[in-house]
């Protein structure tokens, strides 16, 4: 069973590309102009294992809001498209990376349902030229085209750096975990109602 996707969007703020292999070995390819993300989503497919490419051009001249969205958006429709039908998932993760002084908690449940529980903050205001909202803004809108229920908490850290890598790496381990297929039931769908 080979579990990949590959979308686009384009769109008069964005034009982004997004392959995407669930049962890689965290090899990436990522070019999205904004330093900062393309280190976070670097993070993200080597900490999920996933193979993941993401070719991104936004309106980096406005700021980078639209482009990190947009990625958000088909990286997570790219996320459905290659889970399938969940059958024999696990369908939950759960995953706590400390990074020095950061500790942060990933929850996912693929359940069909979107939800993104944010309890992240920072203390400074821009990562390179990356706003920290942004981190936010990314992770709704993967959960949204993703269609699951992620929670994010931070439990400690100050370093806005540590608390955003933390993040990334927390939910890509969870989501690793969510998408593994459970070799006990891997002709159930892992849910009481027959479907997900």
């Amino acid at each position: 069973m080979t579990r990949r996707s590959e979308l686009s969007r384009k769109t008069t703020e964005t034009d982004i590309l997004v392959r995407l292999k669930l049962d890689g070995t965290g090899v990436t390819k990522i070019s999205t102009g904004i330093g900062f993300f393309d280190h976070m989503l670097t993070a993200f497919g080597r900490h999920g294992l996933f193979d993941l490419e993401v070719e991104a051009q936004g309106d980096l001249h406005i700021d980078a809001h639209h482009t990190v969205e947009d990625v958000g958006i088909v990286l997570g429709q790219a996320l459905a498209h290659a889970v399938g039908d969940k059958r024999g998932i696990n369908r939950f993760g759960q995953a706590s990376i400390p990074m020095d002084e950061a500790l942060v908690d990933a929850a996912i449940d693929l359940s069909g349902r979107s939800y993104l529980g944010w309890q992240v903050s920072f203390e400074r205001p821009m990562l390179g030229t990356m706003d920290t909202q942004l981190v936010e803004e990314f992770f709704r809108a993967l959960t949204s085209n993703g269609l699951f229920t992620l929670h994010l908490r931070q439990l400690a850290g100050t370093n806005a750096h540590h608390v955003a890598e933390a993040a990334f790496k927390a939910a890509a381990r969870a989501l690793r975990m969510a998408v593994a297929v459970d070799a006990s039931s891997a002709d159930k769908i892992p849910s009481t109602k027959g479907s997900l």
